[in-house]
């Protein structure tokens, strides 16, 4: 069938289901990650010892349903905590959003994207709640889960924080194409309006914005070439389902002397958390199998692995133990200090 958004059928149908047969312990633990990741953070290390010691990740498998073939997200000791400054200068605002994922596991992105932004010159507010409380959430892992009501809440709670900036006309940055997206896509839906129409309107993903802004001579910081001279670009479906990837090589293109070349594949096969699910391990490898993980292992040492799906850097990760980079983090590494 042509024209039926078969992720939003599918979250309906879900939300019927778990009415009647509530959720598995592997859906809840999935679904409620934004809420309980503060907490979970402070004993990161215990958490951690999941993919260290022997025997607990087949004991998560028979408990949970996490595949012990496969190792975790690894909690950061050091999670993103942003500032509590207000930005200063007085160049273009915009608002940065460091989502769930981001924010506990894989805090260097954030901190990069944060860096390049001040460095171009740009007046960076941290998206925050207004109350002070849990770090905001788009409500992705409850809608895989058909928790559309606990999704609606959240999605509340983001448009209450970022309202007041969106209506200055602000734009909101964020980094997990899969989050950033929802606030411009399933926003509409879950608390359709004025608001949810102008975070919509509001919502870019890094790329999109480094690259709208170069094109139009405002992202301007010096740029150096990294040691790594060629790159392989794998995209996130949410990217591709969005027309992004035109923006991710507009903004590669920025670093000197960087050949980008982009795989040619479907989903990595990650697909947030199916394929850390025990009876789904084996399909989401074979779909890796089908183009992405070779093309990866066929890639040099000196050859930049691109990803900016958190899911999809894991699948290479497990699948082909190469250590995938956000497009922010490239950048960041090439920004010229020496010369300003």
């Amino acid at each position: 069938p042509t024209g039926v958004d078969m992720a939003r059928m599918k979250t309906e149908f879900l939300y019927h289901y778990r009415k009647r047969h509530g959720l598995r312990l592997f859906d809840r633990l999935v679904a409620y990650l934004p809420r309980y990741a503060p907490w979970a953070s402070r004993f990161a290390w215990i958490f951690n010892l999941r993919d260290r010691l022997p025997g607990l990740a087949k004991l998560s498998e028979a408990v949970a349903g996490f595949s012990a073939l496969r190792k975790l997200p690894a909690w950061s000791l050091v999670p993103f905590r942003g500032r509590t400054a207000a930005p200063s200068g007085d160049g273009p605002e915009v608002v940065l959003w460091a989502d769930t994922f981001n924010t506990w596991f894989e805090p260097e992105n954030p901190r990069a994207a944060l860096a390049v932004l001040e460095t171009a010159g740009y007046r960076v507010h941290l998206a925050t709640p207004p109350d002070g409380g849990r770090p905001l959430c788009c409500g992705r892992t409850f809608l895989a889960a058909g928790l559309v009501d606990e999704a609606r809440a959240e999605a509340r709670r983001t448009l209450a924080a970022l309202m007041p900036l969106v209506e200055k006309g602000v734009p909101v940055v964020g980094l997990e194409p899969s989050c950033l997206l929802t606030l411009r896509d399933e926003y509409k839906v879950l608390v359709p309006g004025a608001a949810a129409d102008k975070l919509a309107d509001a919502a870019l993903l890094f790329e999109e914005f480094v690259a709208r802004e170069a094109a139009a001579g405002r992202f301007k910081p010096k740029l150096k070439a990294l040691p790594e001279k060629r790159a392989l670009l794998h995209g996130h479906c949410h990217q591709k389902a969005f027309a992004v990837m035109g923006s991710v090589q507009e903004t590669l293109a920025l670093v000197p002397e960087l050949k980008v070349e982009t795989v040619e594949s479907s989903c990595c096969g990650m697909a947030g958390a199916f394929g850390y699910e025990a009876e789904n391990v084996e399909v989401s490898k074979r779909m890796g199998e089908l183009s992405l993980l070779p093309a990866v292992r066929k890639a040099d040492d000196q050859t930049l692995i691109i990803a900016d799906g958190t899911s999809c850097r894991h699948q290479i990760a497990d699948g082909a133990a190469r250590h995938a980079v956000h497009v922010a983090c490239v950048l960041e590494r090439a920004l010229d200090k020496a010369g300003g």
